[in-house]
C-alpha cells in the first residue's frame, strides 16, 4: 500500500518531508510507480542528487525486484567512479545490465523533480532478460508492457 494510503490526511508536503526523512536516514530512497493500462511498473532513486550523482531507474521490473536493485547500485555508485551511458556491468548473482542517459528525467521522476528541479539527471538501469537479450534486441522477454528505455542508447540517436 502507498503512503499516502496509509496515511489519510496527509498532504503532498507531508510525503515529501516523509521523503526527505529518508534521504537524510539512508542517503536516497526508492520510489516505486504502480503498472497502469499503458505501461508496466517503474521505480527510481530519490536523493543521490544531494551527493552529486544521477538519480537512477528500473523500468518493467517487480516494486521489490527494481528497489533492490536501485539500491544494490546506488550503494555501489557511492564509493565507485560513476558509470558511463552504454556501460555494461554483470551483477553477481543477477543480469546483466547497461547504463543509458535518461533523455527528460523530470516527466519520470516526479519526487525528485520536486526536490531538486529541472536539472535533475539520472541513469536508467536496463537490464537483459533471462537468455541475454536487450529489450531493444528481437526476442527480448520481459514483463508485461516489456522494459520501456527511456533515452537514447549511447552511440545511437532516440530511445528504443
Amino acid at each position: 500500500m502507498c503512503w499516502m494510503c496509509e496515511h489519510p490526511g496527509a498532504t503532498e508536503q507531508d510525503y515529501l518531508s516523509h521523503m526527505k526523512s529518508l534521504i537524510a536516514q539512508f542517503g536516497w530512497a526508492v520510489q516505486g510507480v504502480e503498472r497502469d493500462r499503458s505501461r508496466p511498473p517503474y521505480a527510481y532513486t530519490v536523493g543521490l542528487t544531494t551527493r552529486g550523482k544521477p538519480e537512477l531507474v528500473a523500468t518493467g521490473l517487480p516494486a521489490v525486484r527494481a528497489a533492490s536493485l536501485l539500491n544494490e547500485v546506488a550503494a555501489h555508485m557511492m564509493h565507485a567512479t560513476m558509470p558511463e551511458p552504454g556501460e555494461q556491468v554483470p551483477l553477481i548473482g543477477g543480469p546483466l545490465i547497461e547504463f543509458v542517459e535518461v533523455a527528460m528525467p523530470p516527466a519520470h521522476l516526479l519526487v525528485a523533480f520536486e526536490l531538486y528541479g529541472a536539472g535533475i539527471r539520472a541513469l536508467q538501469i536496463v537490464h537483459a532478460d533471462d537468455r541475454g537479450r536487450w529489450p531493444w534486441e528481437t526476442g527480448y522477454r520481459g514483463v508485461k508492457g516489456g522494459q520501456p528505455v527511456l533515452g537514447p542508447r549511447a552511440g545511437t540517436s532516440r530511445a528504443c
